[in-house]
């Protein structure tokens, strides 16, 4: 898909490839504009967490995938997903999509954030969460309320929020801001919280 891309949507710039989720969203060009991602992959991360992943950083997503069926459509519709495409469509179809989404004419050009640059292969630092903590995150990155979190969890309302509150200052006392909900979503999808 690269090298079609290259060759043949000059209005569009490849600023990301992967093979692997957490290389993805650790790389320092994550997030752009728009993300092609595959409904199927063999890390142990759901279409559901890996779409409000790219779209709570404020990514557009097109799902492709050989699997096309309604519930994997639906899924990812539901997830917050712009398009779902059959691999086995033509490159220029699925690029029309993408201008579709991207809601522009073949004309103008995409250009990437310059982003500043990050230390080579530097690992972010634990905030060491609790069980509780940790399974708060988890339920509300991948797009419970709290009152949901609170729920699954079977705890009160103001003790989910008080984990999800524990949560936000333990990133931030290692230098990795999560006071917005993107920014938390990041930090879950980043440390494996998303499943």
């Amino acid at each position: 898909m690269g090298t079609w891309i290259a060759t043949h949507a000059p209005d569009f710039d490849l600023v990301l490839s992967s093979t692997s989720w957490a290389d993805f969203v650790h790389r320092p060009e994550f997030p752009a504009d728009l993300v092609l991602i595959d409904y199927q992959i063999t890390e142990p991360v759901s279409i559901e967490a890996r779409v409000r992943t790219c779209r709570a950083a404020g990514a557009k997503v097109i799902v492709i995938s050989g699997l096309d069926t309604c519930e994997a459509r639906d899924r990812a519709r539901l997830a917050g997903a712009s398009d779902y495409l059959a691999k086995d469509l033509p490159m220029a179809v699925i690029m029309d999509t993408a201008r579709s989404v991207m809601r522009r004419g073949s004309g103008h050009r995409s250009v990437a954030p310059s982003r500043p640059p990050v230390g080579a292969e530097h690992r972010p630092a634990n905030p060491n969460l609790s069980p509780g903590e940790a399974t708060a995150l988890g339920l509300y990155a991948a797009g419970h309320s709290t009152k949901d979190v609170a729920t699954e969890m079977d705890v009160q309302y103001e003790t989910a929020k008080t984990y999800l509150r524990r949560v936000r200052e333990k990133y931030a006392k290692v230098g990795r801001p999560a006071s917005r909900k993107g920014e938390l979503m990041r930090r879950a999808a980043e440390d494996g919280y998303l499943h």
